[in-house]
Formats: structure tokens, C-alpha cells, sequence
């Protein structure tokens, strides 16, 4: 994969850290972030629940299918220099239970980095049947108005024609990586459209649309103050 895209793009050299194989069964799941590596920098990364002095434990683990893998990264080009990747991938049937606990994973980076700038995103699974209304209010990451849902209930992030549901979601904290987002930019990625393939191409693919969203860039900040 790395060399694939390295010859893709001449202009980037690309890297990636990767979590181990996880899961509570056979079936197996890794996540895996790629970065441009003249464009950020990884500094730190722990699998979930080590975080020391934070408040991960191995009881915590009970609770998710498949523990967040959670990178520091620094971005010398954005307004937001230093932010924390929390990547996670819920099971539909605990979705609202895992997503909450969540919460106890945000405020153990924040004891062991000292950082409240932390962006969760992935498929969380939170959408449609696997979620009630009533009792995602009661869900911590949901209630806590520090915490910013920037991809919102009304979006598919879902291939199907049939469905319609914001199963992949980006969760921003701090007040540097609130600010330090394009303002509208948070979207899924139609690639079905984009590319202009048919619902069967497209799940070849995958099921879900990439989600994404852009940092504001430090050269256009300066330069709107320049001005």
C-alpha cells in the first residue's frame, strides 16, 4: 500500500502507523492512518487502554469490540499544530455504549498529553436502528456541548440507495481545533458520484462514504491579516 501510493504521487512521500489486530472473535480488524510525511509528523501513539495516569483500564476494554487506536500528530502548515486521532470502529449492536465510553478515553488523553484538541471520528455506528433518540442524549460525547458533531444526523455516509444514515461521524474537542477547521467543510465523500460508478461498483469499494474534513492552512491565515 505504501509503495503503491508512494508511486502514485511523486510530490509526497507517505508513511503509516498501524494499531495491532483486534477483535473479541476470529474476525479481525486494524486500524491503519496515512499521512503525508513532509506534511505531518507522528509523534506519540498508544493502543487503548494504555494510557498511563490516565484512566484506561483493562476492565475498559470490556466495553468496546475493538479498542481505539490513538495517534498524536503534529501539523507545522495548520493553525492547529498538535491534535490527537482517535480512530474507532463501534459494533452496531453496543454502539451507544461504546460511544459513550468514549468519553472515559478523551479525558485519559487529555491526563497523559496534556491536550484537550482531540478529533474522534470512524464508523461509530451512530445512526438509524442502532441508535434511540432518548437515550443518545444521555451519551456523554452527545451531551457534552464541548464537543462538536461536525458530521451531522441529517447525512448519508452510506452507499446504498436503500439507506440513509450518518453511521461515520467526525467529533472535534478544544478550542485550537474548533477554530482551526474550514467552517462547512466536514462532509462525507460520494465516490459513487464522484466517479461516476454504479451502486454495485461503488460496494465493491465499500458500503460506507469516507468522511472528511479540512484544517485551515497557517500561509492563508497570515495572509488574511496581512491584508
Amino acid at each position: 500500500m505504501q509503495k503503491d501510493l508512494n508511486s502514485f504521487d511523486k510530490s509526497h512521500a507517505y508513511s503509516y502507523v498501524e494499531s495491532k489486530r483486534l477483535g473479541k472473535k476470529t474476525y479481525k480488524e486494524q486500524y491503519v492512518y496515512i499521512y503525508k510525511k513532509d506534511v505531518l509528523q507522528v509523534r506519540e501513539h498508544c493502543q487503548y487502554p494504555e494510557l498511563e495516569g490516565g484512566e484506561g483500564t483493562n476492565n475498559d476494554t470490556e466495553v468496546f469490540s475493538r479498542e481505539p487506536f490513538i495517534v498524536r500528530f503534529h501539523s507545522p502548515t495548520t493553525l492547529v499544530k498538535d491534535f490527537v486521532l482517535v480512530g474507532q470502529h463501534t459494533c452496531p449492536k453496543t454502539a451507544m455504549k461504546e460511544i459513550d465510553e468514549l468519553y472515559t478515553v478523551f479525558n485519559g488523553i487529555c491526563k497523559k498529553w496534556k491536550t484537550e484538541n482531540v478529533v474522534i471520528l470512524g464508523d461509530l455506528n451512530a445512526a438509524c436502528s442502532y441508535i434511540t433518540i432518548k437515550g443518545f442524549r444521555a451519551v456523554r460525547l452527545r451531551s457534552d456541548p464541548k464537543f462538536r458533531w461536525l458530521i451531522g444526523d441529517e447525512q448519508d455516509t452510506t452507499v446504498r440507495q436503500k439507506t440513509h444514515c450518518a453511521y461515520d461521524r467526525i467529533v472535534i474537542h478544544g478550542r485550537e481545533m474548533i477554530s482551526g477547521i474550514v467552517p462547512d467543510s466536514a462532509k462525507p465523500f460520494n465516490f459513487k458520484e464522484e466517479f461516476h460508478l454504479t451502486e454495485e461498483e461503488a460496494l465493491e469499494v465499500s458500503d460506507h462514504f469516507p468522511v472528511e474534513v479540512d484544517l485551515k492552512p497557517i500561509h492563508r491565515y497570515l495572509l488574511r491579516h496581512e491584508l
